[in-house]
């Protein structure tokens, strides 16, 4: 076993590599529960819809204070937390209006994280393992786009967003398992 060869401080890649692991069980459990109730916008679901971004805030506050202690860029957790608890507050209104205006303000956030997703992919690329981040980012703002426009559909449902939770719990697992890899020498 030998050391990280990036610049980074040891403890910023596994603290990534627990965070993403996390990301990953919660968006798969998320996406099959969504899934399984994506029907309706009802007792359940509107509870899931909102979850998830506060979910992503929590995340977001555990990344910032292991990136701060390791004097790691923390701009994009910044922002990453003011929209996700934004758009957690957007969900919860916009349950009230029913499907299409989840859709929009879910296609609102995916586009904005997303684009936040990359770049933090990319400031952090000499940790190892985020090209899997970057690529989740990029993605994550064309799925944005596509469900923002799923809104305008008559059959608008919810079921879209439970793949591409899924899907993004997978880039967060490579992340992880590349992370992990990056560890040793």
């Amino acid at each position: 076993m030998g050391t990280l060869t990036a610049t980074a401080p040891t403890g910023v890649p596994t603290a990534l590599r627990k965070l993403y692991l996390l990301r990953f069980g919660f968006a798969a459990v998320w996406a099959a529960l969504l899934f399984a109730t994506a029907d309706t916008l009802g007792a359940l679901t509107v509870p899931l819809v909102v979850i998830y971004p506060l979910f992503d805030v929590a995340c977001a506050v555990i990344d910032l204070s292991s990136a701060r202690a390791n004097a790691q860029p923390v701009r994009g957790l910044y922002v990453n937390i003011a929209l996700s608890t934004r758009t957690a507050i957007g969900l919860a209104v916009a349950a009230t209006s029913g499907t299409p205006a989840v859709l929009r303000v879910w296609g609102a956030w995916a586009i904005t994280a997303g684009v936040v997703q990359l770049l933090a992919g990319a400031a952090r690329r000499h940790l190892g393992g985020q090209w899997a981040m970057i690529a989740s980012g990029a993605i994550s703002t064309l799925a944005g786009a596509s469900v923002f426009a799923e809104a305008g559909a008559d059959d608008a449902s919810l079921t879209n967003l439970a793949g591409y939770a899924f899907i993004g719990g997978v880039f967060f697992l490579v992340s992880a398992l590349r992370l992990g890899r990056t560890r040793e020498v």
